[in-house]
């Protein structure tokens, strides 16, 4: 169990993404088009498998000196982020052990750094708490969660969701010139069908982008059979983990999945920029809007808290649809795998 309510770690988390998300804005605001595209996009390094741009340098900042106060008031706990060389470990306040930390808060400073740093469609920051069981600790112990929106220059609002294992999921928009927040409701589809709607497999990058449209063809021939003139299924896909969740939760997507670690598996491709644990650490919210987030068997992800691990999921808005995609989605990928 966590020493505190899991409430006091969502007010935590939530005032750490807003100091956040306004670092990125200040950024995002304070800079001509050309001099942003040039700061923001250019590579810091290459850490836990994915390239680090300016852009995650600047958000890291306000990240690590946030834990290092909090750690200091409350006692020591373990970060575990992309930004953090080797593991992906990172103890406060200095000097602690990871023995002596009472949680691990696992984080993904931007989800979608692509989207963000050109201005096109919003980031997400993403962060997950969960007990502190060591090299064992899993994506199926965090108690608590919350994702917030970094938009883009031209938006108004922010959206912020949250949740606590049994105690339901929340959302509130944030107006970005008044800072007024107002409560929204959590719709995720109750379509029990993909007809004229929105589901999509992910396959952002050449990789495997072949292999994996003509196994989402095969897939949605089967589901989602388009007997008339006009195609029955749309595809708008979101390069960011946490926008994908997102668009599900709210009802824009009826189902996503991921299978890009099962291609690039299948295929002999080295597992580049596949969906890690701090990608989707914020399952969490999903499962207490009644969403349904899978591995690529079915079953709940269980991926341990690190950097390095890939996850293969699939999404689906309601009981019903997992009901009608997953026994294809599951027999057509053992033809992939062999």
């Amino acid at each position: 169990m966590l020493p505190r309510p899991a409430d006091y770690y969502v007010e935590k988390m939530r005032a750490l993404h807003d100091a956040m998300r306004d670092r990125l804005l200040h950024h995002l605001h304070s800079q001509d088009a050309n001099a942003l595209l040039e700061d923001l996009a250019g590579i810091a390094g290459v850490r836990g498998g994915d390239t680090i741009y300016t852009i995650d340098a600047h958000v890291e900042e306000v990240l690590f000196a946030f834990c290092e106060e909090w750690a200091r008031a409350d006692g020591p706990f373990a970060l575990v982020a992309e930004g953090i060389e080797e593991s992906g470990w990172k103890t406060y306040p200095e000097g602690a052990t990871t023995d002596e930390a009472q949680f691990l808060m696992i984080v993904d400073p931007i989800d979608g750094t692509r989207n963000i740093m050109y201005n096109k469609r919003s980031a997400w920051i993403l962060s997950g708490i969960a007990p502190n069981r060591g090299a064992g600790t899993t994506l199926a112990d965090i108690e608590a969660a919350v994702m917030t929106e970094a938009p883009t220059t031209r938006a108004l609002l922010a959206d912020q969701l949250w949740a606590t294992r049994g105690g339901g999921a929340h959302r509130v928009a944030q107006n970005l010139l008044t800072n007024e927040r107002r409560a929204l409701p959590i719709r995720p589809s109750q379509s029990e069908t993909l007809a004229h709607g929105f589901a999509s497999i992910a396959k952002f990058f050449p990789p495997a982008k072949a292999a994996t449209a003509a196994f989402e063809e095969k897939l949605l021939a089967r589901v989602a059979p388009d007997d008339g003139e006009n195609p029955l299924v749309f595809d708008d896909e979101y390069i960011s983990t946490g926008g994908q969740i997102y668009e599900i939760l709210v009802g824009h997507d009826r189902f996503i999945a991921d299978l890009r670690p099962v291609f690039f598996h299948a295929l002999g491709l080295p597992k580049k920029l596949v969906c890690h644990p701090y990608d989707i650490c914020i399952e969490l919210i999903a499962r207490e809007a009644g969403v349904v987030i899978t591995d690529e068997a079915g079953l709940p992800l269980s991926a341990p808290l690190d950097i390095r691990a890939d996850v293969a999921w699939a999404g689906y808005a309601n009981a019903a649809l997992r009901a009608r995609i997953e026994p294809h989605l599951i027999e057509l990928l053992a033809d992939v795998t062999g």
